[in-house]
């Protein structure tokens, strides 16, 4: 059975504009996730990648375009309306601890969190969110600099996952983790999306990491969007010159 989209993108275009001039970050993107489904958007710094998330979370807004939550548009949703969309669309950032309050226990910045967003008529269960991301439930008495990067880490996915959102979106998640966290925060993510049925939209400038668990994968380059499908596919037989230019990048590095 076919999955319908959690997101989608339509003809979304965003221009910053500084002293004289107007910077083009993103034009004419269009692209859809599917509910269960891990998408990465690959592509080297200041390709735009970040201003998506920006945008589906709706820190900033599109010059052109539409967004769609589920079938909902979202595009110009302000104030409370909002709140369904924070409940729906939950986000894990590079640094991990400097995502926390330095002055708060792993525990209150969750439960902080979750009563944020108005989730009180759900109870909220530690040890079981814990559990789910493989985290001692004595770590939750911890501030943030008592855990290391990877410990830190899962404990922001578990805050993003306590209100059960439909999308969970990773901004270089594991870029600032070593080579053995970075493994267990992917395996983590995998096993998320399976037990939740949860989409992914991982962002990153490493195409290894991308073509090692995303399903499908989208190609920025300057804003563009310049190739878009099946992960292996991508690899396999890429089609736009700056996705082969990363491809032999990173078999260079590789060899």
């Amino acid at each position: 059975m076919n999955k319908k989209p959690v997101l989608e993108l339509k003809n979304i275009s965003k221009c910053y504009k500084k002293a004289k001039f107007e910077i083009s970050a993103l034009r004419q993107l269009s692209f859809y996730i599917n509910q269960g489904e891990i998408f990465g958007f690959v592509g080297e710094s200041g390709s735009g990648k970040s201003s998506v998330a920006k945008l589906i979370t709706r820190l900033e807004n599109p010059n052109e375009g539409e967004i769609f939550l589920s079938g909902r548009e979202i595009t110009h949703l302000k104030g409370k309306d909002l709140l369904k969309v924070y409940q729906d669309v939950q986000m894990v950032f590079q640094d991990p601890k400097a995502s926390f309050n330095g002055r708060m226990r792993i525990e209150q910045s969750i439960r902080e969190s979750f009563c944020n967003l108005r989730c009180s008529q759900n109870k909220l269960d530690l040890e079981a969110l814990f559990k789910m991301v493989d985290l001692k439930e004595e770590y939750a008495g911890r501030y943030p600099h008592e855990l290391s990067g990877g410990e830190c880490q899962r404990a922001a996915i578990a805050r993003a996952i306590a209100v059960h959102p439909k999308l969970l979106i990773c901004d270089e998640a594991t870029s600032a983790l070593d080579v053995s966290a970075q493994a267990q925060i992917v395996d983590l993510l995998v096993h998320l999306k399976e037990k939740m049925d949860m989409a992914i939209l991982l962002i990153s400038h490493d195409l290894a990491l991308v073509s090692s668990i995303c399903d499908r994968t989208g190609v920025l380059y300057k804003g563009e969007l310049v190739e878009i499908g099946e992960t292996r596919d991508v690899i396999d037989h890429p089609k736009a010159a700056y996705t082969k230019k990363l491809i032999a990048s990173v078999m260079v590095v590789e060899d």
